[in-house]
């Protein structure tokens, strides 16, 4: 299983970046795909997250700003990032979700927002 993360690099605050995951290895279509990220010195957390059915649901702190989508025929989920903050620093990691115990990470992307 590989989640190829991209995307990432340096923005001014106010900003847009898109950030894409492909995946190879697995069924993706029935895989629930998140992003999460990890700022220094903090926790991962999530960022946003699209089921296999197609829902999102968003951390509190990107609602509004950032879009989760997925194509199916390219095994890809994208993050589009808009009014980008600083507190948006951190690595990006594509997560592939089946179950509690079949569960993917992909190798991170590092998004730095400056001010």
């Amino acid at each position: 299983v590989q989640l190829q993360a991209s995307g990432g690099g340096l923005v001014q605050a106010g900003g847009s970046l898109r950030l894409s995951c492909a995946a190879s290895g697995i069924a993706f279509r029935l895989y629930d795909m998140g992003w999460y990220r990890q700022g220094s010195g903090k926790t991962r957390e999530l960022a946003a997250i699209v089921t296999s059915g197609g829902s999102t649901n968003y951390a509190d702190s990107a609602k509004g700003r950032f879009t989760i989508s997925r194509d199916n025929a390219k095994n890809t989920v994208y993050l589009q990032m808009n009014s980008l903050k600083p507190e948006d620093t951190a690595v990006y990691y594509c997560n592939a979700r089946r179950s509690l115990t079949v569960n993917f990470w992909g190798q991170g992307t590092q998004v730095t927002v400056s001010s």
